[in-house]
């Protein structure tokens, strides 16, 4: 996206970051945003932290909402998925066992592993990746208990499965406009 900050872009005349934050209203006790631009988030009621290792990886974000996060679990999400449902997150906080670490949706498309929720346990081994210099998400699933959410499952919070909607691109945000519609009606 040309260096812009995917959370300022706007969808519907209201930026993504507005969109999640209001989507984890009454969710949540607690929101955290990990970002290594904090002064840019002042405006917003949530705790604020920022990546502990200097390698830029999403894995990175997940370990530092982990390390500060109060609670046992944390619902994990990218801050450029303008279309995530509450309903879909509901589903998936269902699923809470103590026993689980990750609980991940899946689809066609593959693992979702940036709308999961992960338990601290996942700190040590996140940890471990990281300190070898090894950002991938998945890569650590293995070190812990997985429960993975079929699409099919999926489909009964969100069944145009557009909470997994991501802007990378100027396309994908084009194309996100013309989205909105059935992000409001489905």
């Amino acid at each position: 996206m040309g260096g812009k900050d995917k959370a300022f872009l706007s969808v519907g005349n209201q930026t993504i970051i507005d969109r999640l934050y209001n989507t984890f209203e009454g969710l949540f006790d607690e929101v955290l945003l990990v970002t290594n631009n904090p002064l840019q988030y002042l405006s917003w009621d949530l705790t604020i932290v920022t990546d502990l290792f200097p390698i830029r990886s999403p894995l990175t974000g997940i370990h530092a909402g982990l390390f500060h996060a109060s609670a046992s679990h944390a619902f994990i999400t990218a801050c450029d998925t303008p279309f995530l449902k509450k309903k879909l997150i509901r589903a998936l906080l269902a699923q809470l066992e103590p026993k689980w670490d990750v609980i991940i949706p899946v689809t066609e498309k593959g693992n979702q592993p940036l709308c999961a929720v992960y338990s601290k346990r996942c700190i040590k081994p996140i940890e471990h990746q990281l300190k070898n210099e090894d950002p991938k998400i998945l890569k650590f699933y293995p070190k812990v208990n997985v429960k993975e959410i079929p699409e099919k499952q999926l489909r009964s919070a969100d069944p145009r499965l557009i909470s997994f909607v991501n802007i990378n691109t100027p396309e994908d945000f084009s194309a996100s406009e013309k989205m909105l519609g059935v992000a409001l009606n489905g």
